[in-house]
């Protein structure tokens, strides 16, 4: 009986111990001071109120303490490391981090979405909108994460070059950065690759994904730019209102456009005769010098114009087809580029897909620089929110940094502490990300031994502890 007692006791006691444990974990706003928040400079801040209606008021708390973490810590950026980042590792529960990416209830695409917006108010607020698309992979171990497997890897050693991990399709917004003295990809939706099933396609995930971000911007021009992976009959029902530019194969069936109707009964033709091969057509194409910007140099190449149909991935859609070559040399070239942009001069297509590049310089900046992809989840829920989460902070640094937190004295600061980098006029990447990260901790700490402050320094503390009426009222 008295075991009974102490049995049915300690039970009772595990399970009052267990609700307190929820209750700390899931309070309602009310309980605020029972679970601080971290301190959040109002110039980030006023950012991140454009993300609340994604998220419910607890998860929203969360959301921003993650944010700051993962932009504030100096070690690895999972989960974990994030609270530690924000400094509540003492203050919250870990559970509380976890539960955020692996059971709150929140949508990656809606949160991609609202970044979307706030990229486009506050950098591209007039225009067409300009979109890259590619795609990367995230190595992980361990067969039970979730939508793990083999994928292509162009980073990977040896012949075959692929690696074992989660494969992203990535789409983000090409915005101009003349501080940085180079346009800018900002990641704003992320898809996640599974195999056997509809999403195995990279090419229906990025339209889906396309598809969304047009829908959002229904009165904006979108233009679409991806590498030779990124055609296929997917792209036939892209909304007017979408252009796609991608690099067109050496194979590829190009045909004349469908000639008029001739009044007979009968369906008319979709499209005319097949056209020859794409190397007959450069040698016998005219080749005029075009002067174009790429990859921030100006220069001059000589380019020639097809107006056809690629009727095996755009239909019946008109496209043109741009020939380029780097110098005048009769009956070649050097890049194939085919658009459903039919408005357009070569001059200003082969800028644009120069501009692609900007992808492939914000995924590298999202592993080695940001982290992303450090987290090691397995559940469903948490795979395909971590990614998405560590590439929205990284746009999120650079929108910071290019509306509120640049300052011209940032390149003569950094060659000041390296001066081997003589040449350098303009802030790099980690540049940004450092200077946020200074700004984050000023907020959070203060010196003990004041001193006559720099420029540099009055201008992050105004960063970190400025308010004004518009932020307070935002």
């Amino acid at each position: 009986m008295v075991s009974r007692c102490v049995a049915e006791g300690w039970k009772a006691s595990a399970r009052g111990w267990w609700r307190e444990h929820q209750r700390f974990l899931y309070q309602p706003e009310s309980w605020t001071p029972m679970l601080p928040d971290v301190t959040i400079p109002v110039s980030l801040a006023v950012l991140l109120e454009g993300f609340r209606p994604c998220f419910t008021a607890p998860s929203f708390r969360t959301f921003r303490a993650l944010v700051v973490g993962m932009l504030a810590t100096g070690g690895r950026r999972t989960v974990c490391g994030m609270l530690v980042g924000a400094g509540l590792s003492t203050l919250w529960p870990h559970d509380r981090a976890h539960r955020f990416f692996a059971r709150a209830v929140w949508s990656p695409e809606k949160v991609g979405l609202a970044l979307a917006r706030l990229v486009v108010d506050r950098l591209v607020p007039a225009g067409p909108l300009h979109v890259v698309v590619d795609d990367t992979l995230f190595h992980r171990a361990g067969k039970k994460v979730w939508a793990v497997g083999w994928f292509h890897d162009g980073s990977a050693k040896g012949p075959d070059q692929v690696g074992f991990g989660n494969n992203w399709v990535i789409v983000g917004l090409v915005v101009p950065a003349p501080l940085l003295g180079r346009p800018v990809c900002l990641p704003v939706l992320a898809r996640l690759v599974r195999k056997d099933t509809v999403s195995a396609s990279r090419l229906w995930l990025a339209a889906r994904a396309v598809e969304q971000l047009a829908g959002a911007f229904p009165a904006r021009r979108v233009h679409v730019v991806a590498d030779a992976a990124y055609a296929g009959d997917e792209l036939r029902g892209l909304p007017a209102s979408v252009t796609w530019t991608t690099r067109l194969r050496r194979d590829a069936a190009l045909f004349a456009p469908a000639p008029p109707r001739t009044g007979r009964r009968g369906r008319p033709r979709l499209k005319g005769d097949r056209l020859p091969s794409l190397a007959q057509l450069a040698a016998a194409a005219t080749f005029r010098p075009t002067a174009v910007t790429r990859y921030g140099r100006a220069g001059t190449v000589h380019t020639a114009v097809i107006r056809c149909l690629w009727y095996g991935v755009f239909g019946p859609r008109p496209v043109t087809v741009v020939l380029v070559r780097d110098t005048d040399r009769p009956g070649t070239y050097d890049l194939a580029l085919v658009t459903t942009d039919t408005l357009t001069r070569p001059a200003e297509l082969v800028a644009r897909y120069a501009a692609r590049w900007s992808i492939e310089v914000a995924i590298a900046d999202a592993k080695q620089i940001f982290g992303v992809g450090q987290a090691r989840n397995r559940l469903t829920a948490a795979v395909e929110r971590t990614v998405p989460f560590g590439l929205t902070c990284q746009t999120l640094a650079f929108a910071w940094y290019l509306t509120t937190g640049h300052h011209h004295g940032d390149a003569a600061d950094h060659r000041a502490r390296t001066p081997w980098y003589t040449t350098k006029t303009r802030p790099c990447t980690a540049d940004l990300a450092v200077k946020l990260r200074r700004v984050l901790i000023t907020t959070q700490y203060q010196p003990t031994r004041p001193a006559n402050p720099t420029d540099a320094e009055i201008h992050t503390l105004r960063l970190a502890w400025a308010t004004t009426d518009s932020a307070l009222a935002a």
